[in-house]
């Protein structure tokens, strides 16, 4: 019996055994499958990379509001700048990273009331203009002519720098707006000081006070030694030269009528504090057409001449 029954024992011991034996090798299958499952995040992510987008690198589409500093260069010269530009950012497909200055001159009400030195080291104007030769101070902004169907001059430049602004914008120019309504409380050197820190180049608009419909020019530096030897005029006067006459070339592309040889030569606030390419563009006189229409022209006229001048 009791080999019989120690038989029995270890028959039962190698069932039991076997058994889970059996069930040992069930987990193995269990991981084998989990493992398979793995491979397909790795394909999901192999499929995220080939869809994302790719963005330039330095590259800021946002607009922005900006306000005078007073520790900008010049600064302390400006007597009214109490208000802000607006600098937009061009979304066209050929975005050129350039930023254009338009200066709609003018409006600025209280300006005529207040005067700033003509030039920054305080020595007299070397040529008459709006203010007399041999004058040490200038009012900070005027008010402008008035064009012959009683049109404020200040409205008349207004009106063609919003049209300048979406020209450029389309054309891949950003652009810093000096003066978006019929007040902007910025002087003409505060206009300046900000031109020159966030712009590559500045263009005011204006209308001559003459009655003849002669034409547009640029206002170029006049060719004074002592004003040519001071700064910041004397680094960058021939920069103001160039912006100019590619601008006269860019009019007469676009059909616009030129006064003369296309320039007149005076002492100007602007250009005696400016330290980027810089010109007064005199788009016509009292007589002169400004329909819509003709300022489309003349903002035209304004990206082929933007155009030569970054290009050349």
């Amino acid at each position: 019996m009791k080999a019989k029954s120690l038989f029995a024992l270890a028959l039962c011991i190698i069932l039991v055994l076997a058994l889970f034996g059996c069930k040992a090798e069930k987990p193995e299958e269990t991981t084998t499958e989990t493992v398979t499952e793995e491979v397909t995040p790795t394909e999901t992510t192999e499929t995220t990379e080939t869809t994302e987008t790719t963005v330039p690198e330095n590259t800021d589409l946002s607009d922005e509001e900006i306000y005078f500093n007073g520790d900008w260069d010049y600064a302390e010269y400006s007597v009214i700048h109490s208000d802000s530009a607006y600098l937009y950012r061009s979304k066209a497909e050929n975005r050129k990273n350039k930023v254009i200055c338009v200066n709609a001159g003018h409006g600025c009400k209280g300006g005529s009331s207040k005067k700033t030195f003509c030039h920054p080291d305080k020595t007299p104007k070397v040529t008459g203009g709006s203010t007399a030769k041999g004058a040490i101070k200038a009012t900070s902004i005027n008010e402008g002519t008035t064009l012959n169907d009683g049109t404020p001059e200040a409205k008349a430049n207004l009106e063609l720098a919003k049209t300048i602004k979406e020209v450029l914008l389309d054309g891949g120019y950003d652009v810093l707006m000096v003066r978006e309504d019929d007040d902007a409380q910025l002087d003409n050197i505060a206009r300046t000081v900000i031109a020159n820190k966030y712009a590559d180049c500045h263009i005011s608009l204006h209308y001559d006070s003459s009655e003849s419909d002669k034409g547009l020019f640029f206002i170029g530096v006049p060719n004074v030694k002592s004003y040519r030897e001071m700064e910041p005029v004397k680094s960058h006067f021939e920069e103001h030269t160039k912006l100019g006459e590619s601008l006269i070339e860019g009019e007469k592309a676009a059909g616009v009528k030129i006064f003369s040889n296309g320039r007149m030569d005076i002492d100007l606030t602007q250009t005696s504090y400016s330290t980027i390419p810089s010109v007064d563009l005199e788009v016509g006189d009292q007589a002169s057409d400004h329909s819509p229409a003709q300022h489309k022209k003349i903002a035209d006229g304004i990206l082929k001449g933007l155009d030569i001048y970054f290009n050349s």
